[in-house]
């Protein structure tokens, strides 16, 4: 390794695509997020913002999200809702896709972090109440 170059970090058991996050784009990736431990569905249409560009960008410019709809932002710690149009559910994640703490109905023009996370999914607010998804569920990831 030389000067500069940062070591590899260990992927998490989904693999991550760098891919557009705007949903209504034709060339997006899509997964199905599932809660196991509350056998319920979170999303059908999950985008995933895995480079920098698209983690920064987030749902910025968006104006809604649809029941089933939302952004999983990887690797991510915080997201700030500055310039968004509306509440946003915030789900954080570890690497093995354990929520490691969970922030109903947030308002624009906030912060959240959670040192402990890995990534976070961003879905329509009252996701996680229809859902009950709380920190310690396990969730799956399948790419379709």
């Amino acid at each position: 390794m030389t000067t500069g170059q940062q070591k590899p970090k260990a992927e998490s058991s989904t693999t991550i695509p760098a891919i557009k996050p705007h949903l209504d784009e034709p060339r997006v990736t899509l997964f199905r997020v599932f809660n196991q431990t509350r056998n319920t569905e979170i999303g059908d249409q999950i985008g995933v913002a895995g480079d920098g560009a698209t983690r920064r960008k987030g749902l910025l410019g968006r104006t809604n999200l649809s029941i089933g709809e939302g952004l999983w932002i990887v690797p991510c710690e915080a997201v700030h809702t500055f310039g968004m149009k509306f509440n946003i559910d915030l789900v954080y994640l570890n690497r093995r896709d354990r929520v490691v703490k969970v922030r109903p109905d947030v308002p624009p023009r906030r912060l959240s972090a959670s040192l402990t996370a890995h990534s976070i999914l961003e879905l329509p607010s009252g996701t996680i109440q229809r859902t009950q998804t709380q920190p310690g569920d396990t969730l799956e990831f399948k790419r379709f």
